[in-house]
């Protein structure tokens, strides 16, 4: 598929359904030019969320366990798990499994998969996987998925996370999105897995407290350099009204199996975008204690809030604070310094 061979007819009428809600009424892909001119566009910026998530992973030093089969539920495309799959390279899995409800959507992401990994074992399963059908050892993988399902499909997703070694999932970074995603965190907070993102900490999400239902856990994903430049981009986002500067997203990563330690207990994570002044940057921290509108000023650290002002790729901090300004705030990882 080439920008020349795009179906834009197609595009506007997946893109009306995601945003009125039809995803939840069954499979909406008609062809497997749907999905090839969804793949080139919109499953694209999806993958550069999960770029910006697994940078993230990389700098910190996590991984899956390896030799476990990679499952992509409810694939789509294929986008996610092909992202994750070259993030750790195919030979850290045993398999590459997709499953979606569309048949045109499993084998899409089956022939794009060999197309990437021409010696790696792809296969689509036929029937919806459940841990009673999975091999023992699984990673799994969900991107966008949480907002298109049923009560009963929830029920069994969550079965399927709390089978697996490792989730890696990525959902929209809007306020009704992230939340419903901070609520199944909560819901897995004290099964076996260790919560590796965005969390430094157990507790339950703050986000639910009285005082906080306006905040939501984002972060921003950059667009590859040159985007906003191209021709064929800028003609997608007029058309499908969205902005290539950055993607909002939010993510739950788990992990089963993982051994090294938990955050410092003034591990803090900044949420959304740092709003950086002459004098100061303002900005949303989540750590043990709850969120924190809190402001660290320039004469505290001058070289820090120039960073804040970058949108850093990894916002976790050692922060101490007096409830209004940060007393003291040091990155947790760097482009240098990857440990936790």
């Amino acid at each position: 598929m080439t920008w020349d061979q795009i179906d834009w007819a197609a595009l506007d009428r997946l893109r009306a359904g995601f945003l009125n809600g039809g995803a939840t009424r069954g499979p909406y892909w008609t062809s497997p030019a749907d999905l090839a001119s969804y793949d080139l566009t919109f499953a694209e910026r999806i993958g550069w969320k999960w770029d910006a998530l697994l940078r993230e992973l990389s700098l910190r030093r996590w991984s899956p366990q390896a030799g476990t089969t990679l499952l992509d539920w409810g694939c789509g495309s294929g986008i996610a798990g092909r992202r994750v799959a070259a993030a750790f390279g195919p030979g850290h899995f045993a398999a590459l499994h997709v499953w979606d409800h569309s048949e045109h959507a499993r084998a899409y992401a089956v022939t794009r998969a060999r197309e990437n990994f021409p010696n790696f074992s792809v296969a689509a399963s036929t029937g919806e996987p459940t841990p009673a059908t999975l091999p023992a050892d699984y990673t799994l993988v969900l991107s966008h998925v949480l907002n298109e399902l049923s009560a009963d499909q929830r029920t069994a997703l969550l079965a399927l996370v709390a089978g697996a070694n490792a989730v890696l999932w990525i959902e929209p970074g809007t306020h009704a999105d992230s939340r419903a995603l901070a609520f199944v965190r909560d819901q897995l907070r004290d099964g076996p897995h260790r919560i590796i993102a965005p969390c430094t900490h157990r507790e339950t999400c703050p986000l639910f407290h009285a005082a906080n239902e306006r905040d939501w856990c984002h972060f921003f994903a950059p667009p590859p350099a040159g985007i906003q430049n191209d021709s064929n981009w800028v003609r997608f986002a007029h058309r499908a009204g969205i902005d290539l500067r950055s993607q909002a997203y939010s993510c739950l990563v788990l992990d089963r199996t993982a051994a090294n330690a938990a955050f410092p207990a003034d591990s803090a994570r900044l949420l959304g975008r740092p709003e950086v002044f002459k004098p100061y940057a303002r900005f949303l921290a989540c750590d043990s204690t709850g969120l924190h509108w809190l402001e660290l000023p320039k004469r505290t650290d001058p070289v820090l809030v120039k960073r804040l002002d970058k949108n850093p790729h990894v916002p976790l901090y050692a922060l101490a604070h007096d409830g209004r300004q940060a007393t003291s705030m040091r990155p947790l990882v760097g482009e240098t310094d990857a440990g936790q």
